[in-house]
């Protein structure tokens, strides 16, 4: 595995997060902030899901501080001089309803399309427009998510456990979900789904979340970036200064890379209206 230069030890273009479902149970609101607080950047796009008001609303709100360090962090990219996206998603979906506002510090947008600094389009939502297309839905639909969850549960003792031996992290949700053919068909349709939506467009590829499934890859002439979650892969996906995306962990560790694009000088970072 190779491992590039920390995100603290050099400025990054742009990030991209999802999925991090502050004030839910399962979060790993610690590593992230951590992650936070070593970033350099001048874009940073929230893609969905980052407070899951949908836990908040129906279970014992998760709140610590390492929650607090997280937002402290973003307050302090901020005040760096990031600029901040918020493109929510389908667990802080009532958010959407400040989509096209400018707030202290952040602008809210149902999605955006982010130009790189090569000259590449690319379409930025959360990506549960997709689920009609993906999900079976009904019963069997509902059975997953109870097992899922009861696996992320299983999967926080099994890293306290190696936390504890000096072990590194691991993903048992991401591992068993790799061994379900069914789960790899879902997460098949969805990646088709982001592709046919790029194309419709007419842009270069999408950058989304949703899934819990980080990706970086080149598929017909279009990227698909999905930047994981603070749940399960607890990943990032940045671009660096000229164009190159690169799909990090929380230790910096690089998992996957797309070069830049050749013959395009770099740009200031710009978002397009979607």
């Amino acid at each position: 595995m190779k491992r590039p230069t920390a995100p603290s030890e050099r400025r990054l273009r742009t990030v991209f997060l999802s999925d991090v479902h502050l004030g839910a149970r399962h979060c790993h609101a610690s590593e992230l902030a951590d992650f936070l607080g070593g970033l350099r950047c001048e874009q940073l796009y929230l893609v969905g899901d980052i407070v899951d008001l949908w836990w908040i609303a129906r279970w014992r709100t998760c709140w610590g501080g390492a929650h607090a360090r997280v937002i402290e962090a973003l307050h302090a990219l901020h005040r760096r001089g990031t600029a901040i996206t918020y493109v929510p998603g389908n667990h802080d979906r009532p958010l959407r309803r400040l989509c096209g506002l400018a707030l202290p510090g952040v602008q809210v947008r149902r999605r955006a399309v982010h130009v790189t600094a090569d000259g590449r389009r690319l379409l930025v939502v959360h990506g549960d427009d997709y689920d009609n297309i993906t999900q079976f839905g009904g019963l069997q639909e509902r059975l997953g998510d109870w097992i899922y969850y009861r696996i992320l549960g299983c999967n926080q003792w099994l890293n306290w456990s190696r936390r504890r031996l000096g072990l590194r992290y691991w993903s048992l949700s991401a591992f068993v979900k790799r061994q379900s053919g069914a789960a790899e068909r879902y997460i098949a349709r969805f990646v088709q789904a982001g592709l046919d939506d790029a194309a419709r467009r007419r842009l270069d590829g999408i950058v989304c979340g949703h899934i819990h499934r980080a990706a970086l890859l080149h598929r017909d002439g279009l990227v698909y970036a999905n930047d994981g979650d603070w749940v399960e892969s607890l990943t990032a996906l940045v671009e660096e200064m000229d164009g190159r995306l690169c799909l990090l962990s929380h230790r910096g560790e690089l998992l996957a890379e797309l070069p830049p694009r050749t013959g395009h000088a770099a740009a200031a970072p710009r978002m397009l209206a979607a």
